[in-house]
């Protein structure tokens, strides 16, 4: 087995974990630092796949600023007491749950059908560069990246109008 898919196949499951942390976790802060440990482990995924701008980038973005508005946004948001969040029994528990474990068979009967690695070959690592990227991104996806920045743009505003208005009662 190639030192490649074992460092691929390390990262995979610690993603899986901490991306498993971040929705599991009940205090916000908690899941925000899984979230940011997830965002690195997506960046080593890259760098096994030879997409090093893209890991760089995923680190630089998700990793930093993504988060820092997440954490800004929980301030803002002030939640106070978790208690009156928790319910005993909710159908949206069982629905999730069995949402959950339908998403766990198809992913274990997808692992188990096909184990082989694709190769990666020169083209790959070119790929992967700044120049080829943007390349790619400002010339076939313009629309979805600026459809990107409003959306991230209203969901600050949204937040800071949503934390003014806790304020003001």
């Amino acid at each position: 087995m190639a030192i490649e898919l074992i460092i691929f196949i390390i990262l995979a499951v610690l993603a899986i974990i901490s991306a498993i942390g971040t929705v599991a976790a009940k205090h916000p802060v908690v899941s925000a630092l899984s979230l940011v440990f997830h965002f690195l482990m997506l960046g080593g995924i890259y760098l096994a796949m030879n997409a090093q701008f893209l890991a760089i980038m995923q680190v630089l973005v998700y990793g930093g600023a993504i988060m820092v508005l997440v954490v800004f946004t929980i301030m803002l948001l002030n939640l106070g007491d978790e208690a009156t969040f928790m319910r005993t029994y909710d159908y949206r528990k069982v629905i999730a749950w069995m949402i959950g474990i339908a998403f766990a068979v198809q992913v274990s009967v997808i692992v188990t059908s096909s184990i082989t690695a694709p190769e990666l070959t020169d083209k790959s690592i070119e790929l992967g560069t700044a120049q080829n990227i943007g390349m790619e991104l400002f010339t076939n996806h313009i629309y979805p990246i600026e459809i990107t920045g409003m959306l991230l743009f209203g969901a600050i505003v949204g937040a800071m109008v949503m934390a003014k208005r806790k304020i003001a009662e």
